[in-house]
Protein backbone atom coordinates (compact mmCIF):
# COMPACT_ATOMS: atom_id res chain seq x y z
CA UNK A 1 0.00 0.00 0.00
CA UNK A 2 1.68 3.77 -0.89
CA UNK A 3 2.44 6.04 1.81
CA UNK A 4 0.74 8.98 1.45
CA UNK A 5 2.27 10.97 3.88
CA UNK A 6 5.78 10.59 2.14
CA UNK A 7 4.32 10.48 -1.22
CA UNK A 8 2.59 14.00 -0.84
CA UNK A 9 4.95 16.40 -2.27
CA UNK A 10 5.95 14.22 -5.56
CA UNK A 11 2.26 12.69 -6.11
CA UNK A 12 0.45 15.02 -8.03
CA UNK A 13 3.17 15.05 -10.89
CA UNK A 14 3.30 11.06 -10.82
CA UNK A 15 -0.69 11.61 -11.70
CA UNK A 16 -0.90 13.61 -14.33
CA UNK A 17 -1.30 16.73 -12.68
CA UNK A 18 -3.60 19.38 -13.31
CA UNK A 19 -4.89 18.39 -16.38
CA UNK A 20 -6.43 15.20 -14.81
CA UNK A 21 -7.62 17.10 -12.21
CA UNK A 22 -9.13 19.57 -13.75
CA UNK A 23 -11.09 17.21 -16.10
CA UNK A 24 -12.02 15.28 -13.06
CA UNK A 25 -13.64 18.52 -11.21
CA UNK A 26 -15.33 19.41 -14.35
CA UNK A 27 -16.85 16.17 -14.66
CA UNK A 28 -17.80 16.58 -10.77
CA UNK A 29 -19.25 19.76 -11.14
CA UNK A 30 -21.25 18.44 -14.48
CA UNK A 31 -23.24 16.53 -11.72
CA UNK A 32 -24.09 19.07 -8.89
CA UNK A 33 -27.52 20.75 -9.10
CA UNK A 34 -27.51 24.48 -8.87
CA UNK A 35 -28.80 24.58 -5.58
CA UNK A 36 -25.92 22.86 -3.65
CA UNK A 37 -24.06 25.06 -1.78
CA UNK A 38 -21.70 23.10 0.64
CA UNK A 39 -19.54 20.37 -0.90
CA UNK A 40 -16.78 18.25 0.73
CA UNK A 41 -14.44 16.42 -1.38
CA UNK A 42 -13.75 12.68 0.86
CA UNK A 43 -10.13 11.30 0.37
CA UNK A 44 -9.26 15.12 -1.01
CA UNK A 45 -5.69 14.03 -1.32
CA UNK A 46 -3.51 16.86 -1.96
CA UNK A 47 -6.54 19.58 -2.81
CA UNK A 48 -5.58 19.37 -6.36
CA UNK A 49 -8.82 18.32 -7.64
CA UNK A 50 -11.02 20.23 -4.53
CA UNK A 51 -9.53 23.40 -5.78
CA UNK A 52 -11.06 23.18 -9.00
CA UNK A 53 -14.36 21.97 -7.97
CA UNK A 54 -15.16 25.56 -8.05
CA UNK A 55 -18.48 28.15 -9.02
CA UNK A 56 -19.88 30.84 -7.20
CA UNK A 57 -21.65 30.38 -4.02
CA UNK A 58 -20.46 26.73 -3.78
CA UNK A 59 -17.99 26.21 -0.55
CA UNK A 60 -15.83 23.43 -0.53
CA UNK A 61 -13.90 21.26 2.16
CA UNK A 62 -11.70 18.29 1.94
CA UNK A 63 -11.27 15.32 4.16
CA UNK A 64 -8.51 13.17 3.96
CA UNK A 65 -6.67 10.36 6.48
CA UNK A 66 -3.25 11.18 5.89
CA UNK A 67 -1.68 14.60 7.10
CA UNK A 68 0.97 14.82 4.87
CA UNK A 69 -1.63 15.14 1.98
CA UNK A 70 -3.76 17.22 4.23
CA UNK A 71 -0.98 19.66 4.31
CA UNK A 72 -1.31 20.52 0.99
CA UNK A 73 -5.00 20.26 0.39
CA UNK A 74 -5.05 22.94 3.46
CA UNK A 75 -3.07 25.62 0.98
CA UNK A 76 -5.13 25.20 -1.84
CA UNK A 77 -8.70 25.04 0.17
CA UNK A 78 -8.09 28.33 2.41
CA UNK A 79 -7.54 25.70 5.13
CA UNK A 80 -11.03 24.48 4.58
CA UNK A 81 -9.80 20.70 5.47
CA UNK A 82 -9.98 18.40 8.29
CA UNK A 83 -8.13 15.07 9.21
CA UNK A 84 -10.68 12.09 9.15
CA UNK A 85 -11.57 8.68 8.38
CA UNK A 86 -13.79 8.51 5.54
CA UNK A 87 -15.61 5.75 7.73
CA UNK A 88 -16.30 8.77 10.44
CA UNK A 89 -16.66 12.05 9.39
CA UNK A 90 -16.78 14.64 11.67
CA UNK A 91 -19.88 16.44 10.63
CA UNK A 92 -23.52 16.20 12.02
CA UNK A 93 -26.42 14.19 10.08
CA UNK A 94 -28.05 15.81 6.96
CA UNK A 95 -25.96 19.02 6.86
CA UNK A 96 -23.98 18.87 3.52
CA UNK A 97 -25.39 19.17 0.21
CA UNK A 98 -22.87 17.12 -1.75
CA UNK A 99 -19.92 15.02 -0.91
CA UNK A 100 -17.68 14.12 -3.91
CA UNK A 101 -15.05 10.71 -3.69
CA UNK A 102 -12.87 10.47 -6.30
CA UNK A 103 -10.81 7.68 -6.65
CA UNK A 104 -11.34 6.92 -3.31
CA UNK A 105 -13.85 3.53 -3.27
CA UNK A 106 -11.37 1.19 -5.33
CA UNK A 107 -8.67 1.35 -2.33
CA UNK A 108 -10.62 -0.05 -0.05
CA UNK A 109 -11.39 -3.61 1.21
CA UNK A 110 -15.31 -2.29 1.92
CA UNK A 111 -16.91 0.81 0.36
CA UNK A 112 -20.06 0.11 2.39
CA UNK A 113 -19.45 2.19 5.47
CA UNK A 114 -17.74 4.83 3.34
CA UNK A 115 -20.96 5.38 0.97
CA UNK A 116 -23.15 4.72 4.56
CA UNK A 117 -21.17 7.47 6.33
CA UNK A 118 -21.39 9.92 2.99
CA UNK A 119 -25.40 9.22 3.20
CA UNK A 120 -25.51 9.97 6.96
CA UNK A 121 -23.70 13.73 6.41
CA UNK A 122 -25.66 14.37 3.54
CA UNK A 123 -29.47 16.13 3.53
CA UNK A 124 -32.59 14.87 2.06
CA UNK A 125 -32.05 15.48 -1.63
CA UNK A 126 -28.30 15.95 -1.58
CA UNK A 127 -25.65 14.16 -3.56
CA UNK A 128 -23.55 11.85 -3.68
CA UNK A 129 -20.40 11.99 -6.61
CA UNK A 130 -18.14 9.11 -6.51
CA UNK A 131 -15.69 7.74 -9.40
CA UNK A 132 -16.63 4.09 -9.83
CA UNK A 133 -15.03 0.93 -11.89
CA UNK A 134 -11.71 2.67 -11.92
CA UNK A 135 -9.57 -0.12 -12.30
CA UNK A 136 -11.52 -1.22 -14.87
CA UNK A 137 -11.39 2.22 -16.77
CA UNK A 138 -7.56 1.29 -17.11
CA UNK A 139 -8.07 -1.29 -19.31
CA UNK A 140 -8.06 0.12 -22.89
CA UNK A 141 -8.09 -2.73 -24.79
CA UNK A 142 -3.38 -2.29 -25.25
CA UNK A 143 -0.78 -4.97 -25.41
CA UNK A 144 -0.67 -4.93 -21.99
CA UNK A 145 -4.23 -5.15 -20.59
CA UNK A 146 -4.05 -8.13 -23.03
CA UNK A 147 -1.32 -9.35 -20.80
CA UNK A 148 -2.70 -8.34 -17.25
CA UNK A 149 -6.34 -9.95 -18.28
CA UNK A 150 -6.40 -13.32 -16.88
CA UNK A 151 -4.56 -11.84 -13.62
CA UNK A 152 -7.49 -8.64 -13.33
CA UNK A 153 -9.31 -9.13 -10.06
CA UNK A 154 -13.01 -9.79 -10.63
CA UNK A 155 -14.46 -8.48 -6.83
CA UNK A 156 -13.72 -4.72 -7.27
CA UNK A 157 -14.89 -2.81 -4.59
CA UNK A 158 -15.80 0.34 -6.18
CA UNK A 159 -17.76 -1.86 -8.88
CA UNK A 160 -20.92 0.37 -10.32
CA UNK A 161 -23.76 -1.95 -9.26
CA UNK A 162 -22.15 -2.64 -5.46
CA UNK A 163 -21.55 1.18 -5.02
CA UNK A 164 -25.13 1.70 -6.37
CA UNK A 165 -26.18 -1.20 -3.95
CA UNK A 166 -24.26 0.21 -0.63
CA UNK A 167 -26.32 3.66 -1.86
CA UNK A 168 -29.94 2.13 -1.85
CA UNK A 169 -29.49 0.62 1.42
CA UNK A 170 -29.37 4.24 2.60
CA UNK A 171 -31.85 5.98 0.65
CA UNK A 172 -29.49 7.16 -2.37
CA UNK A 173 -30.78 6.33 -5.57
CA UNK A 174 -28.74 6.74 -8.94
CA UNK A 175 -29.43 10.78 -10.50
CA UNK A 176 -26.81 10.53 -13.42
CA UNK A 177 -23.10 9.76 -14.10
CA UNK A 178 -20.39 10.99 -16.22
CA UNK A 179 -17.13 10.49 -18.06
CA UNK A 180 -13.60 11.96 -18.03
CA UNK A 181 -10.11 11.68 -19.63
CA UNK A 182 -7.14 10.56 -16.94
CA UNK A 183 -4.76 12.67 -18.97
CA UNK A 184 -0.94 11.43 -18.56
CA UNK A 185 -2.35 8.03 -17.18
CA UNK A 186 -1.80 5.83 -19.78
CA UNK A 187 0.55 2.64 -19.61
CA UNK A 188 3.97 2.05 -21.10
CA UNK A 189 5.05 -1.45 -20.74
CA UNK A 190 8.05 -0.26 -18.64
CA UNK A 191 5.32 1.79 -16.50
CA UNK A 192 3.58 -1.10 -15.85
CA UNK A 193 6.74 -3.30 -14.68
CA UNK A 194 7.64 -1.09 -12.08
CA UNK A 195 4.11 -0.57 -11.01
CA UNK A 196 3.85 -4.20 -10.81
CA UNK A 197 7.45 -4.37 -9.07
CA UNK A 198 6.44 -1.54 -6.42
CA UNK A 199 2.68 -3.53 -5.56
CA UNK A 200 1.09 -0.71 -7.00
CA UNK A 201 -1.85 -2.48 -8.04
CA UNK A 202 -3.62 -4.79 -5.37
CA UNK A 203 -6.86 -3.29 -6.11
CA UNK A 204 -6.53 -4.42 -9.96
CA UNK A 205 -5.00 -7.80 -10.24
CA UNK A 206 -3.88 -10.47 -8.07
CA UNK A 207 -0.88 -12.31 -8.54
CA UNK A 208 1.45 -14.71 -7.00
CA UNK A 209 5.46 -14.39 -6.62
CA UNK A 210 5.87 -16.46 -9.37
CA UNK A 211 3.34 -15.34 -11.56
CA UNK A 212 4.38 -11.40 -10.85
CA UNK A 213 8.25 -12.62 -12.50
CA UNK A 214 6.41 -14.00 -15.58
CA UNK A 215 4.21 -11.07 -16.32
CA UNK A 216 7.04 -8.67 -15.85
CA UNK A 217 9.06 -10.82 -18.27
CA UNK A 218 6.17 -10.68 -20.33
CA UNK A 219 5.70 -6.92 -20.26
CA UNK A 220 9.50 -6.40 -20.75
CA UNK A 221 9.06 -7.88 -24.28
CA UNK A 222 6.88 -6.04 -25.83
CA UNK A 223 7.55 -4.12 -28.03
CA UNK A 224 7.84 0.36 -27.22
CA UNK A 225 9.16 0.13 -23.67
CA UNK A 226 8.53 3.70 -23.01
CA UNK A 227 5.64 4.33 -25.43
CA UNK A 228 2.59 5.58 -22.98
CA UNK A 229 -0.85 3.61 -24.12
CA UNK A 230 -4.18 5.39 -24.39
CA UNK A 231 -5.09 7.03 -21.53
CA UNK A 232 -8.19 5.38 -19.56
CA UNK A 233 -11.51 7.20 -19.37
CA UNK A 234 -12.84 7.50 -15.74
CA UNK A 235 -16.73 7.25 -14.57
CA UNK A 236 -18.26 8.93 -12.26
CA UNK A 237 -21.62 8.14 -10.46
CA UNK A 238 -24.22 10.53 -8.98
CA UNK A 239 -26.29 9.54 -6.35
CA UNK A 240 -29.75 11.46 -4.42
CA UNK A 241 -30.32 10.90 -1.10
CA UNK A 242 -34.54 10.46 -0.86
CA UNK A 243 -35.96 13.43 0.75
Amino acid sequence: MLDYDTEADRYDASRGGVPRAGAAARAVLGLLPPDVRTLLDVGCGTGLVSARISRPGLRVAGADASPGMLRLAAARLGGAVVLADARRLPFADGTLDAVSAVWLLHLLPDAAPVVAECARVLRPGGVLVATVDKDASHDVGSDIDALLAPFRRPDASDGRALVAGHAARHGLRPCGGASFTGHGQGRSPRSAAAGLAHGAYPSAIRVTERQAASLAASLAALPDQDRPRPDPVYRLVALRKDV
